[in-house]
């Protein structure tokens, strides 16, 4: 059986790219709305994202939206693996499958 991913794993993590990957393909979201959709608070949930985008699971884009900052937030091709990858170990324990 495959471990898990401890990068994933950690609560806010596995919740940021549960979202993620619920979208389609190369759409993100943007910081307040995953500020929203997890609880987090603004420190933290930067924190997580950028442990996530330092192990290639996701890209940050920032851009401005007339004088507003935006930070958008996407799961990359890497992370999506990686997600769909611990999903199927947590699948595995669930159905009893441990080597």
């Amino acid at each position: 059986m495959a471990e898990l991913d401890d990068i994933i794993h950690q609560p806010l993590r596995l919740k940021i790219m549960a979202a993620l990957n619920a979208l389609p393909g190369a759409t993100g979201l943007e910081f307040s709305r995953l500020k929203k959709l997890t609880g987090a608070t603004d420190g933290n949930l930067g924190a997580h994202i950028e442990t996530l985008a330092k192990a290639g699971y996701v890209s940050v884009d920032k851009a401005f939206v007339g004088k507003k900052p935006q930070t958008t937030v996407t799961a990359t091709a890497t992370g999506r693996v990686a997600f769909a990858r611990h999903v199927a170990t947590l699948q595995e324990i669930i159905a009893g499958k441990q080597g």
